[in-house]
């Protein structure tokens, strides 16, 4: 008989609001990286420990012993909201270390289609004893087995997202898989936002059911707790703008640094510049961390998970086949710049006008960060896997990344690519143009996906959900307004801080890559006119969706946090069958 505990308080892990003297947990354990025969178990703490353990079975009677990392970027700063620390710089009054350890261990030997039981234990360096509670586990399903999937994205701290995933929870009982589409945290080498942000929204509690957060809608207040989904399910995360960190610091604030990358190629230039007296015995080691230190890196992101690693990208992009499911992630992202064209303002369209003379402030506009446009790289590797025996004989083909090809929504435009820099003579101003015959997503990426025969793809970015289907039947859903919407653009309203007058056309309403919004198909909302609306844009609405590989369903729900009441199934469809 198979024990699973649904307890969702324990003083084995830390909680903000439940302070205890004993040691603890940083986080529960979660799931990573199935294979046909074993699963990988991971949980953090604060202590390195001398032993770290998990016991699975039906008697709990075999044991993984786990291997321990530190992880080596993640800090708390003035603005962190953690342990006593609930106003800015009350305790943390600079950028400061914080030391976290990562366990993982490697349960072999299960038979697929059955679960197990499993408890993990850390042991400290004073001999005392840490115990999660006991879940349930199990290896990478085989073909045929019906599975449920959470497809979710931009959680971000953001206040709705205990209460989207607990309702996760109430309706499915228990997924099977998690598909997290980016933008997880807000500052990702801000460890509070992962473990233990004391408003009760950091990105581990809310999706192991640990999160405590309370809102107040209409003077009733309700404290949501996130839902107990990765104790049992793996976790499949892609890159997000949010998971990249910037240029790095010990001295200023970690959302400066998190706002302020650079691209790789300006940095690079820098170094050239200056290589003597920064690297003067030429040590590939020491021009490779100056370079990550003065451009961007993703170092939190990938110690934080085990995934599977591509021989190109890493953990940075990869495809994996779970049950029916064969599952590609790109890495395509850029960095998220203000829209403003006011004159003081680093944004997207524009430099701010008193760094014309110093290029190290320039922001260079919202550059990509992992080329995909063909001949690239991670383009090379995405053409080989869409060829490959595992993607072509897979009942469901799906591809995830971070960044919209079709929405309504705000972060759509400029098109997806390289920025053109232009420098008006005597530097009167430095603007920054898109292309829009340029966009690698719909230019280079979109014709590979459908030459494959992908049935969906699914990303964020946005905040809202909306969906589109192509001429060939493949099906492109958003699905990201799991905390809060930055709104969508349609009839008459417009983008914010459209340019008019630049050399390139940015579309200010409607999906700038031409096709139509779906109609939810179930139970749309109406606007004032009474008419059914193709998206869902708001702030008391929270929307989450499940992939059910049993049916070929996509279904999503929504959740009325000012209403409350019941889950509401708004919209299906079904995937095309595999070719």
């Amino acid at each position: 008989m198979v024990i699973i505990s649904f307890i969702l308080i324990n003083v084995s892990v830390s909680n903000p609001l439940f302070m205890s003297s004993s040691p603890q947990l940083l986080t529960d354990p979660f799931l990573q990286l199935p294979t046909e025969t074993g699963v990988r178990v991971v949980w953090f703490t604060e202590f390195a420990g001398s032993r770290h353990t998990v016991n699975y079975g039906e008697d709990l009677n075999h044991t993984a012993v786990a291997t321990t990392i530190k992880l080596s970027r993640t800090r708390e700063d003035r603005n962190s909201k953690v342990g006593k620390q609930t106003e800015d710089g009350e305790i943390y009054q600079k950028t400061t270390t914080r030391d976290i350890w990562r366990h993982e261990a490697e349960v072999t030997g299960l038979t697929p289609g059955k679960r197990v039981p499993y408890q993990v234990t850390s042991v400290r360096s004073d001999g005392q004893t840490v115990s999660s509670d006991v879940f349930t586990l199990a290896s990478s399903p085989p073909a045929g087995t019906p599975l449920k999937i959470l497809l979710t994205s931009d959680h971000q701290l953001m206040p709705m997202t205990p209460a989207n995933l607990q309702k996760v929870a109430e309706t499915v009982q228990r997924v099977d898989a998690v598909f997290a589409v980016g933008d997880l945290v807000n500052v990702p080498d801000r460890a509070s936002e992962w473990f233990d942000d004391r408003r009760g929204v950091a990105f581990f509690p809310c999706l192991q059911g640990r999160a405590s957060h309370e809102i107040n809608k209409n003077d009733i207040k309700t404290v949501y707790t996130g839902g107990q989904l990765i104790q049992h399910a793996p976790l499949f995360p892609a890159l997000g703008n949010h998971e990249v960190m910037g240029r790095f610091s010990m001295e200023t604030d970690l959302k400066s640094q998190f706002s302020d990358p650079f691209p790789l190629v300006a940095a690079e230039q820098i170094y050239a510049q200056n290589a003597q007296e920064l690297n003067p015995n030429n040590d590939p080691k020491v021009r490779q961390t100056w370079l990550k230190n003065n451009s961007f890196n993703t170092d939190t992101y990938e110690e934080i998970f085990t995934l599977p690693s591509s021989s190109t990208g890493g953990k940075k992009y990869y495809a994996l086949t779970f049950g029916d499911v064969r599952l590609v992630v790109a890495y395509v992202t850029s960095i998220w710049r203000s829209p403003s064209l006011a004159a003081n303002v680093k944004g997207k369209y524009r430099e701010s006008e008193g760094d014309f003379h110093n290029p190290t402030e320039w922001g260079y506009g919202q550059h990509i960060f992992e080329p995909i446009k063909k001949g690239s790289t991670q383009y090379n590797w995405l053409e080989q896997e869409l060829n490959s025996p595992e993607f072509k004989k897979a009942k469901y083909k799906v591809v995830m990344f971070h960044h919209p090809p079709h929405t309504l929504g705000e972060n759509i435009v400029p098109a997806y690519t390289d920025p053109v820099q232009v420098i008006d003579r005597n530097i009167k101003s430095i603007r920054y143009e898109y292309p829009k015959q340029e966009d690698y997503i719909i230019r280079d990426v979109i014709p590979l996906l459908e030459a494959a025969n992908v049935q969906l793809v699914f990303y964020g970015h946005s905040h809202l959900w909306n969906r589109f289907i192509s001429d060939s039947g493949m099906h492109f859903l958003e699905s990201s307004n799991v905390g809060n919407s930055y709104g969508a653009f349609i009839g008459d309203k417009q983008r914010n801080n459209i340019p008019i007058g630049y050399k390139e056309d940015y579309v200010a309403t409607g999906d700038p890559n031409g096709l139509e919004p779906v109609v939810p198909t179930i139970d749309p909302l109406i606007d004032e006119n009474g008419q059914p609306m193709p998206y869902i844009a708001s702030n008391d609405l929270t929307v989450f969706s499940i992939f059910d590989t049993g049916t070929g369903t996509v279904s999503s729900y929504r959740f009325d946090i000012a209403k409350g009441g019941g889950v509401i199934k708004f919209d299906e469809f079904k995937l095309k069958q595999s070719t």
